[in-house]
């Protein structure tokens, strides 16, 4: 894993979690059981912290930092996607963050809330629970359906058990 200490600020992760190698986790980061930490990720907890639910997702190359002394929540099962730029406040569980998408700082995200790919939300955005958002700068489109649900309840799931197969059968070969 590619944890680093920053003063006196330690990561942590629990149990049945992947972290790449190419991974960075610097400081006061917690991280939940069976998350993934795809390759290229940086999670900076420099200066703020970070927490992260149980079941999480930060797919490759996803950043996640926070304001002095400020705190970034992730709720259970919080999928970022690929190259998302995270500063918010708060996501809360089973919300998704499309790939590329820019979360800016003090930004709330309700429960089961998609932020479409490309999305931009600016600083103090508060969008409630089961809300599809997507434009520059992001705008409700919609509410989330079941279908939503049990699509990302599934993509969800692939993540959790891809935690645990990185950590079974990857291996390193050059």
């Amino acid at each position: 894993m590619a944890f680093y200490q920053f003063g006196d600020r330690v990561p942590e992760a629990g149990r049945g979690c992947y972290v790449s190698d190419s991974a960075r986790v610097i400081g006061d980061v917690v991280i939940g059981d069976d998350c993934y930490i795809g390759h290229g990720a940086i999670l900076r907890g420099d200066y703020g912290s970070i927490r992260l639910g149980p079941g999480t997702a930060v797919e490759e190359n996803a950043v996640i930092h926070i304001r002095p002394d400020g705190l970034s929540v992730l709720g259970e099962r919080v999928t970022i996607g690929h190259g998302a730029i995270i500063h918010g406040d708060h996501i809360d569980d089973f919300a998704v963050i499309g790939m590329g998408a820019i979360i800016s700082m003090n930004v709330i995200i309700g429960r089961w809330s998609i932020v479409a790919e490309g999305c931009v939300l600016t600083q103090g955005t508060e969008i409630g629970p089961e809300k599809f958002v997507t434009g520059v700068p992001g705008k409700i489109a919609g509410d989330i359906k079941d279908r939503h649900k049990d699509y990302w309840t599934w993509g969800k799931q692939l993540y959790v058990d891809l935690a645990r197969s990185y950590c079974k059968k990857l291996k390193r070969i050059d």
